[in-house]
């Protein structure tokens, strides 16, 4: 399977547990793989037989951006589900978000989850 890999997109968002998460806000980054056959769109050079990444972005960013949530989980397993309904031409995506500097004791660079979906047929 092709893979289309849409990487270290920045976003400010107020997702957390903590009062101060909310209220303050945080950066996060993303990444996605999108699974899918390339083929025709790279024999055609025809943008129409694959996927926008400036559409990607917009959808991501949507909801990196929108609805507080308390868990990264919650936002990686939205994004992977939108990307999913939204781009039928896509048969997995791995949606890998992470939080940099989390707000919990001892030092750490950042914090991360990452997940596979594959379309239900």
């Amino acid at each position: 399977m092709d893979k289309i890999y849409v990487n270290g997109m920045d976003f400010y968002g107020y997702h957390g547990v903590y009062e101060e998460e909310n209220k303050l806000g945080q950066r996060f980054s993303a990444d996605v793989i999108l699974e899918m056959d390339t083929k025709e769109a790279g024999r055609t050079d025809n943008l129409n037989l694959t996927v926008n990444y400036a559409e990607v972005y917009e959808k991501v960013k949507e909801i990196m951006e929108g609805e507080a949530v308390k868990l990264v989980e919650t936002l990686t397993e939205r994004i992977g589900a939108k990307l999913l309904a939204d781009f039928k031409i896509v048969d997995a995506v791995t949606v890998k978000v992470v939080k940099p500097n989390p707000p919990i004791p001892g030092h750490y660079e950042s914090v991360a989850v990452e997940i596979r979906r594959e379309r239900d047929n």
